[in-house]
């Protein structure tokens, strides 16, 4: 066996082939990059139009750098015009020569803007630019880190797609009685899968270097960050193997799933933390089922709360309302089609809450945010400050941040779904009130309810990401299968929970809630509120259970003084509607 087998020509057609892919972009007549000196603060605010509404780039050149220039508009159509220059600046670097313009500012983007663009550019493009720092890095760690990040990518690339020829999925470990017979190439000693170390060497030292250098090395430990969280790798996939092997060596295995009640405390890397509200980068992953106003004004409200980026599953896919909410960069919509349970290597479970938890770890382990909170369509973020403000207070050795709940009161006659005062009603403890107090508040029903709620009274999290091996679930942060247990509160954020529109929505969802939604028994002891509801169906029937919605969900105005007076109740004027304009434009039923 020669490298011809393996390269046409051998060593020299290895070198052609590469040297092909290296040839100089070509300026037309009045083309070039700009100045090396530009202001690039601008360019952060400043979005990259779609080519027919952008009146600079309509002019006709058969360039090879307006060709690529005008392929990249498209693929940054929307994003800041700081990612476009970021990304037109690497496809000159790539080749063989390049105006001086190029590197300058490639590299003082890094120097000056380095954490917006983290955030901003997808993993592929932070490989990219990590192939950039090796060829034309400032220093040698920046040469050196870029180098050895480009040949790692490179290989897992190169490895990881040979491996989808396996027909196994990317998330599933090989068993340990398939192993073929022979060794490896070159002679090498395999790697030892229970007890090795090159996996953590590799990225640990990579990690170490890139500390030495403040303009690289936040860019190394992202990315290697990313690695380490992805599911679907050989890391991964070698660290199951582990787990499986010691499985069948020992009974007691202390790396098998902790029991579920168990809480465990688990903080990340203190170089994620950010305390800084100014820099706090917070978003929201929601699975959702309902008719595009309701997901518009939504999704507004909290972009205008300063949600840095909103991930959408639509668990009934529509074409139109992925189109309408995709309009806004901010937004990420993801349609859960066939298709889609089929790209992530998993059956459609039948259960809501496994898909609602499967979408939320999905993005959470792909976050390049500080935190990440897991809520519904029908809850709202009310926060009495900036919530940015509360995350940065939250202390770096808690890795979430509960969100107490606050259940909407539906007031007579009923507001507007996007304009007026919503009222909303707290939990008893949560405003310093015994138990005693939800016979005064609910004569009838009120000490048959935990905390005098219909809906849920554990709230939802905001959790730090950075986490590996975690699931992000309905109500909590779980690592290794256990709870994570340091979570912190706050007195200035709670989470408004829409659970009724009406009574007719009440009694229409009811049945759905008893059978598979919230309203199911968790245990079997104690007359709760499933047993209320069947009973009233069972004994009074439609009557029974209108009274019930009335006493409990209904803003009376005796109730409604009465939790004001106790400091239990909290006013908001949401302007959904305003938001959607501020966010889209027309509303989705005035845009048709």
């Amino acid at each position: 066996m020669s490298a011809s087998d393996t390269y046409p020509g051998g060593i020299p057609g290895m070198l052609a082939q590469m040297d092909g892919r290296m040839e100089p972009l070509e300026y037309g007549p009045g083309e070039a990059l700009p100045p090396a000196d530009l202001d690039l603060g601008p360019l952060k605010d400043a979005k990259v139009l779609p080519i027919s509404r952008d009146p600079a780039e309509q002019r006709d050149s058969l360039s090879t750098y307006w060709g690529k220039r005008r392929e990249l508009r498209r693929e940054f159509e929307g994003l800041p015009e700081l990612c476009f220059l970021h990304g037109l600046c690497i496809a000159n670097l790539r080749r063989e020569s390049f105006p001086p313009e190029a590197k300058t500012l490639f590299l003082r983007m890094w120097a000056e803007e380095g954490l917006f663009l983290r955030r901003r550019l997808t993993a592929r493009w932070l490989i990219s630019a990590v192939a950039s720092f090796a060829d034309h890095g400032e220093t040698e760690v920046q040469r050196r880190v870029g180098h050895t990040l480009t040949v790692l990518f490179g290989l897992i690339k190169l490895y990881e797609t040979e491996r989808l020829y396996s027909g196994t999925p990317a998330h599933k470990p090989f068993t340990w009685r398939g192993k073929a017979g022979g060794g490896i190439p070159l002679d090498m000693a395999q790697f030892s899968i229970p007890a090795g170390g090159l996996d953590a060497n590799m990225r640990g030292r990579i990690w170490r270097d890139a500390e030495t250098d403040p303009v690289i090395g936040p860019l190394a430990h992202d990315l290697i960050e990313r690695l380490v969280s992805e599911d679907g790798t050989v890391f991964r996939r070698l660290r199951r193997m582990r787990n499986r092997r010691e499985k069948m060596m020992a009974r007691d295995d202390p790396d098998a799933p902790l029991p579920a009640t168990q809480k465990v405390a688990v903080t990340v890397d203190p170089g994620r933390i950010t305390t800084d509200p100014e820099r706090v980068c917070w978003g929201i992953v929601a699975t959702v089922k309902a008719p595009l106003p309701v997901i518009a004004r939504w999704a507004a409200y909290h972009l205008g709360l300063g949600a840095a980026r909103l991930h959408i599953y639509l668990d009934d896919p529509d074409p139109e309302t992925a189109a309408y909410l995709s309009q806004n960069p901010a937004i990420e919509v993801i349609e859960c089609d066939a298709a889609y349970w089929a790209k992530e290597q998993t059956r459609r479970s039948e259960k809501h809450q496994l898909r609602q938890a499967h979408n939320a770890t999905r993005s959470y382990l792909r976050s390049d945010l500080d935190w990440l909170a897991h809520i519904d369509v029908d809850e709202f973020l009310l926060p009495d400050r900036p919530v940015a403000d509360d995350l940065a207070a939250v202390p770096a050795d808690m890795t979430c941040l509960r969100l107490l709940p606050a259940e909407r009161l539906a007031q007579p006659g009923g507001a507007p779904p996007g304009a007026g005062e919503w009222l909303f009603k707290r939990l008893p403890s949560d405003g310093g009130q015994t138990k005693a107090v939800l016979e005064t508040l609910y004569p009838t029903f009120g000490l048959h309810l935990r905390e005098g709620f219909v809906s849920h009274i554990t709230g939802k999290v905001f959790a730090r990401t950075g986490v590996p091996a975690a699931r992000l679930g309905i109500h909590n942060l779980r690592h290794r299968s256990a709870t994570v247990g340091n979570v912190a509160e706050t007195a200035t954020l709670r989470l408004g929970h829409a659970h009724a529109d009406g009574w007719e929505d009440f009694r229409d969802r009811m049945a759905f809630r008893l059978d598979k939604g919230s309203y199911r028994k968790k245990d079997a002891t104690g007359f709760c509120l499933e047993d209320v509801l069947q009973f009233l169906a069972r004994e009074e029937g439609e009557d029974g259970l209108r009274l019930f919605y009335a006493e409990m969900c209904e803003a009376r105005p005796e109730l409604v003084a009465a939790l004001e007076a106790r400091g239990l109740l909290i006013r908001r004027d949401l302007d959904l509607d305003g938001a959607v304009a501020q966010a889209f434009g027309p509303l989705p039923e005035a845009a048709e």
